[in-house]
C-alpha cells in the first residue's frame, strides 16, 4: 500500500482551520484527525508543523495549446500543467476550440489529443460551440456523457468566434436538455468592432489603445442580455472573466431574484492596475486581455463580490501568447494583438498575497473560491476541491512564514514575461501532491511526466 501521513499542519477548510492529520493512502485521503500516534511507524511522515494545509487550487479558465487569434498560445499540456502545478494547482479545466470545418466530437478527439501523455496534473475540458450546424445539439449531448459537461461561447470577435443571440438561445436549449452548463464570454462584439475602427481611423493604434476600445458598458450590456437571454431558454448559465462594477451588480440581482446565475473574475483584474496602457512604447500590449484591466472602482466592486458571493470562483485564463508575439503581429494595429496572458503559475500565490495576506478576504474563502467552488460549479466536487475520506488527495502545503518572488527568469510557463514580475508574495507553496503523489517541491516540479488523468465530469 502507498501511504503517507500529513502531520501537524493546519487544515484549511471554506468553513473553517484545525489542527490534524491526514492520511493519504493509494492516492486518497484515507482519513483526518489526530493520527499520527495510531498510524504505523513504516507510513512514510510529512511535517506540516506551522503550515497550512489545503486542497490543491483548482484553475477552471485556461487555454492551452489552444488555436486563437491567428496563432496558438505559448504552452502546451507539458509545460502549462508544469506551471501549474508548481503554482499549486492540482486540476485545470481547459478550453477546446471548435476546430474550422470540424464538428464537436471532432475538435473535442483533437484536444484529446494534445492533453494525453503529456499533463502531468489532472484535467477536464470545456468545449468551444463557435459554428452550429445540423445536429450540433446531439454532439453536445454526446459529449455530456463522454464527460465533457460543459461548453463556451463568446458574445464578441465576429467573424472568428462570436454567436449571434439566436444561437445563444439554441445552444442554451441545447446545453439545458444535456443537462450540461454554458460559459459566456459576455462583451458586445459588434459595438466594439466599431469603436475599434473609428479609433483606428483617428490613428490610435498603439496596444494602450485596446483598453478605450472595450469599455465597462460593453461588458455590463452583453452580461445584461445574456441573462434575459438564459432566462428565455429557462437554462442558467456561467460568466467567465468579469471586470465591472456593473457586470457583479447584473449578476447579484438576478442571484437576488432565485435565477441561478454564477460568474467567475481571475487574479488579474483582481490584482493589477490599468495604469499599465499608459506605458510607454509597446509596454502595454503585455496587459492586452479580454476585458482588459479596469479602473480602482471596478476591482474593489470585484473583491465585493467575492466576499458577498455573487463572484464564485477566482480562474487564471491563462491565455499565454508571448511578448514577441504581440509585436510581431501588432506591432501597427491594436486589433491585431493576440488578446491574452500568463498565468495558471501564479493564481494561488497572487491570490494569496492580495487577498489574505492584504486582508480583503480570509483564508477559508481562498480556499472557497480557489478550489472548492471551482470543484462544485463543474461537477468534480467531492472528488476534488475538499480534504475529506474518499476525496482525492489533491494537497497544497502553505508556509505562512515563508516567502516567493515572481519572476519571469524563474517561472515554468513557457512565456518570456508574467504580469506579475516583482510580486513579493508572504507565503511559500513548500509541496504539492496530486493523488498522493509528491509533484512539487518549493516551485520545482519533481513528479513523473505524462500523469495526469482526464476528468470525466
Amino acid at each position: 500500500m502507498d501511504a503517507k501521513l500529513l502531520v501537524g499542519g493546519t487544515i484549511v477548510s471554506s468553513t473553517g482551520k484545525i489542527r490534524a492529520d491526514v492520511l493519504i493512502e493509494n492516492g486518497k485521503v484515507a482519513a483526518v484527525g489526530m493520527l499520527d500516534a495510531a498510524t504505523p511507524d513504516t507510513v512514510e511522515r510529512v511535517d506540516c508543523d506551522g503550515k497550512y494545509v489545503m486542497p490543491g487550487g483548482i484553475d477552471v479558465h485556461t487555454h492551452i495549446d489552444s488555436p486563437l487569434m491567428g496563432t496558438t498560445t505559448a504552452d502546451d499540456f507539458v509545460s502549462g500543467t508544469i506551471a501549474a502545478a508548481t503554482g499549486g494547482t492540482t486540476t485545470i479545466v481547459d478550453f477546446g476550440q471548435q476546430l474550422a470545418g470540424k464538428n464537436l466530437l471532432e475538435s473535442a478527439d483533437a484536444h484529446h489529443k494534445k492533453a494525453q501523455g503529456k499533463s502531468v496534473i489532472d484535467y477536464g475540458f470545456h468545449m468551444c460551440v463557435t459554428n452550429l450546424y445540423d445536429n450540433f445539439d446531439s454532439h453536445m449531448a454526446e459529449l455530456t456523457q463522454d464527460g465533457i459537461s460543459s461548453f463556451k461561447v463568446f458574445m464578441a470577435y465576429r467573424g472568428s468566434l462570436m454567436i449571434n443571440d439566436g444561437e445563444l438561445f439554441d445552444i442554451l436549449k441545447g446545453v439545458g436538455s444535456s443537462g450540461a452548463k454554458l460559459c459566456v464570454h459576455a462583451e458586445n462584439g459588434d459595438v466594439i468592432d466599431r469603436i475599434a475602427a473609428d479609433l483606428y481611423a483617428q490613428g490610435k493604434t498603439g496596444p494602450g489603445t485596446h483598453e478605450i476600445a472595450r469599455p465597462p458598458e460593453s461588458e455590463v450590456e452583453a452580461v445584461s442580455r445574456a441573462i434575459k437571454i438564459s432566462r428565455m431558454a429557462e437554462v442558467p448559465l456561467y460568466f467567465v472573466h468579469l471586470s465591472t462594477q456593473g457586470a457583479v451588480e447584473e449578476v447579484a440581482a438576478a442571484q437576488m431574484t432565485g435565477w441561478p446565475i454564477s460568474a467567475e473574475t481571475c487574479t488579474h483584474y483582481l490584482s493589477l492596475s490599468r495604469d499599465i496602457y499608459d506605458q510607454p512604447g509597446f509596454e502595454p500590449a503585455k496587459a492586452v486581455l479580454t476585458p482588459p484591466l479596469r479602473t480602482q472602482e471596478h476591482q474593489d466592486a470585484l473583491w465585493r463580490g467575492i466576499n458577498t458571493g455573487a463572484l464564485s470562483v477566482v480562474s487564471s485564463d491563462h491565455c499565454p501568447f508571448c511578448f514577441e508575439e504581440k509585436q510581431r503581429m501588432g506591432a501597427d494595429d491594436f486589433r491585431q494583438i493576440p488578446n491574452g496572458g500568463p498565468g495558471v503559475e501564479h493564481r494561488m500565490l497572487v491570490m494569496y498575497e492580495t487577498g489574505v495576506a492584504e486582508g480583503k478576504m480570509t483564508i477559508e474563502k481562498f480556499v472557497e473560491v480557489t478550489a472548492e467552488n471551482p470543484a462544485k460549479q463543474f461537477d468534480m466536487y467531492p472528488k476534488k476541491g475538499t480534504i475529506a475520506p474518499g476525496s482525492d488527495a489533491d494537497i497544497i502545503v502553505v508556509d505562512p512564514n515563508g516567502t516567493t518572488l515572481i519572476s519571469a527568469d524563474t517561472q515554468k510557463q513557457n512565456m518570456d514575461y508574467t504580469l506579475f514580475e516583482g510580486f513579493k508574495i508572504r507565503c511559500s507553496i513548500d509541496q504539492v501532491f496530486s493523488r498522493g503523489d509528491l509533484i512539487s517541491v518549493k516551485g520545482e516540479y519533481v513528479g513523473t511526466r505524462g500523469r495526469g488523468e482526464f476528468i470525466k465530469r
